[in-house]
């Protein structure tokens, strides 16, 4: 599918008129890969610390809380967030990170611990002694404490599978409820095999087989694939949908194809919030409800999706990249709107580099998370030329066997 062109339209006010050429929207052309990968993995941090405070609630609730849409940091949904239902004891807001960006750099730290490509054993290996054995700075508890103690149910069953069911890894995510939990930090994968989206999906499938299945281990795969393609040199917003496009199955597939249709017609975040969201409710198992899921939510199904993915590309696609446009979309869209926002923004930040997020917003959430959210991002990049490095000499020794294999042939059998 190739979204068509939207048709031009003059919004009404700053935070969905697109901003002038500048520092924020750099030509995507002249990025280094350390760029990308670093407007990726800060964009991600920065949308995840944006949406958490709203995350669950409505947009029209969002307005009325909060006097409008969301234009940048705000403070907590409830003031006695220690205690307030539901999402108590977690300081959700004032520039704090939630797991979503907890959990994708514990997936860095496997990367520069195995600096290689990473399956299901890696993550029984690393990621799981990582959440269940060293403490951690958690901005939403305001205290070191081990990140098993922070992450949602969905993710502390790696731990009850892999560390004391001894499930082999890479069906270790059969049966977990069905979510974007392994999907919402599959950044790392995409960046790794940068400009290889399908390289991207395999492995992003393989490593999440350990924590989800279904739709959910499909999401996973579609979104490092996304990544991977916002890194090709002259990407745009519809080629990294057609890259996901080519890639997805099932439910998956006809969710992001459906979303971004709407997309499509729309210039302007705002007034695409209604129709993205009936786009995607056929394809999504939460319900309207979002903290009252229906009996039949998150199971297995070849029929469905999760919200999270297509919504994000219908807002990348709507924001023709621009990384503003892109996270407040997302936030303002409400639900899971920390994992959407984490997406967006990582997409959006591989597009445009580090210059497209705004310092202030980064600064504010390095700052409020007391977490740097770069030095990640430098050791990606190191350990990305070195996988590159490996593939490489992988495939030059395959080559060579390939050609002494067929070297006495007497023509191409094709």
């Amino acid at each position: 599918m190739t979204p068509p062109q939207a048709p031009a339209a003059t919004p009404p006010d700053g935070l969905r008129t697109p901003p002038a050429p500048g520092p924020d929207t750099a030509p995507a052309l002249s990025l280094s890969l350390a760029d990308r990968i670093t407007g990726a993995l800060l964009g991600a941090a920065v949308g995840d610390a944006l949406g958490g405070p709203v995350e669950g609630y409505s947009p029209d609730q969002i307005v009325e809380r909060h006097g409008g849409r969301i234009t940048g940091i705000v403070g907590p949904w409830h003031e006695d967030w220690r205690t307030a239902r539901p999402l108590a004891p977690y300081h959700k807001g004032d520039g704090h990170i939630t797991d979503d960006t907890l959990m994708t750099h514990a997936l860095i730290r496997v990367y520069e611990k195995v600096r290689d490509h990473l399956d299901a054993y890696a993550v029984a290996d690393h990621l799981v002694p990582d959440l269940i054995s060293t403490p951690r700075w958690v901005p939403e508890l305001e205290t070191e404490a081990l990140p098993l103690h922070r992450i949602f149910l969905a993710e502390k069953w790696l731990v009850a599978r892999v560390h004391y069911g001894h499930v082999d890894p890479r069906e270790a995510g059969s049966g977990n409820i069905v979510n974007c939990g392994a999907a919402m930090y599959m950044a790392p994968v995409g960046l790794v095999n940068a400009a290889h989206p399908a390289a991207a999906y395999a492995e992003a499938v393989d490593v999440a087989g350990a924590h989800q299945s279904s739709y959910g281990r499909e999401a996973a795969g579609v979104f490092a694939a996304a990544v991977a393609a916002a890194c090709l040199p002259g990407a745009t917003p519809a080629s990294v949908v057609e890259s996901a496009l080519s890639l997805a199955k099932d439910g998956t597939r006809a969710a992001v194809e459906a979303v971004c249709e709407v997309a499509a017609r729309h210039r302007c975040t705002e007034s695409a919030l209604r129709g993205l969201r009936e786009a995607v409710a056929p394809y999504d198992t939460v319900g309207p409800h979002y903290r009252a899921p229906s009996l039949g939510a998150r199971r297995p199904s070849r029929l469905h999706s999760i919200e999270e993915l297509p919504i994000a590309l219908g807002m990348l696609l709507i924001a023709e990249g621009d990384y503003r446009r892109t996270v407040l979309g997302c936030v303002n869209y409400g639900r899971d709107c920390d994992s959407i926002a984490t997406m967006g923004g990582a997409l959006a930040g591989a597009l445009g580099g580090e210059g497209a997020v705004p310092a202030r917003w980064s600064q504010r959430v390095e700052e409020a998370s007391r977490t740097d959210l770069r030095a990640p991002a430098r050791v990606l990049t190191e350990v990305a030329y070195e996988v590159f490095h490996r593939d490489t000499l992988r495939r030059r020794a395959h080559e060579s066997l390939f050609a002494e294999l067929t070297a006495h042939q007497s023509g191409d059998p094709r």
